[in-house]
């Protein structure tokens, strides 16, 4: 894995600059940010909200554990800050129920912002009840064991999509997407600029103003060969 350290590791600190912009990004939401940054960064559709409408944005905090146990996801408890979103990865495909209610609710006293975990969670019916955005794999049951060495704020695989400590991770119903520290700014700005965009789009589509398909996607059709073949007057 990318610059992951050999030895188990916990690495107190995480580049949080791009969480000034949590709530932007939020505002945004996943299909938005993902389309800003060139369809990128988007993890598995597999990994869903708990609660439909939760929508969360804040830098990473990173945890990677061996399947079926979460010594370093509870590791990573004390380094999660009012804002953070934890998100656990596993050295191989995992569905045990990894989080449940205490450990949510360590997080909620913590002031997090949200928590993506690429395995299962358990409690469910406390798990929705507290004012935690939840993202996971599955829900199950199946408990954990705490005996496994692994790395806390390094660079994890969660839903197949790279996350490093204090990279921006936005969450909403449409799933989750990660956004590199260093790119923050300049996907934001191009956010912006496609919200604004389709709100203008929306505005005339309301008005019967949409003037049907771009000259450059109707010459795209016209360079891949379509061919148009009227209809009777």
């Amino acid at each position: 894995m990318e610059n992951q350290l050999i030895d188990p590791t916990i690495v107190d600190h995480v580049d949080r600059r791009a969480g000034a912009h949590s709530a932007e990004f939020a505002e945004l939401g996943v299909a938005t940010v993902h389309e800003s940054q060139g369809r990128s960064g988007l993890m598995d559709p597999a990994i869903k909200p708990l609660v439909a409408g939760s929508r969360a944005a804040g830098p990473a905090v990173t945890c990677l554990n061996h399947p079926g146990d979460n010594l370093m996801l509870l590791a990573a408890l004390d380094l999660c800050r009012e804002g953070d979103v934890l998100v656990v990865g596993n050295l191989a495909p995992s569905t045990a129920g990894m989080v449940g209610e205490i450990i949510c609710s360590i997080l909620v006293a913590r002031g997090a912002a949200g928590l993506v975990v690429d395995g299962g969670v358990r409690d469910v019916r406390e798990l929705r009840r507290l004012p935690l955005p939840v993202w996971s794999k599955t829900v199950s049951a199946m408990g954990t064991t705490k005996g496994g060495p692994g790395w806390v704020n390094s660079p994890v695989v969660a839903g197949g999509a790279t996350v490093r400590p204090g990279d921006l991770v936005v969450a909403d119903d449409d799933g989750v997407v990660v956004v590199p520290v260093a790119s923050a700014d300049e996907v934001l700005a191009r956010g912006k600029a496609r919200v604004e965009r389709e709100s203008l789009l929306l505005t005339d589509i309301a008005a019967g103003r949409w003037p049907g398909l771009s000259p450059e996607l109707r010459e795209q059709l016209r360079t891949l060969g379509v061919t148009r073949i009227p209809g009777a007057q």
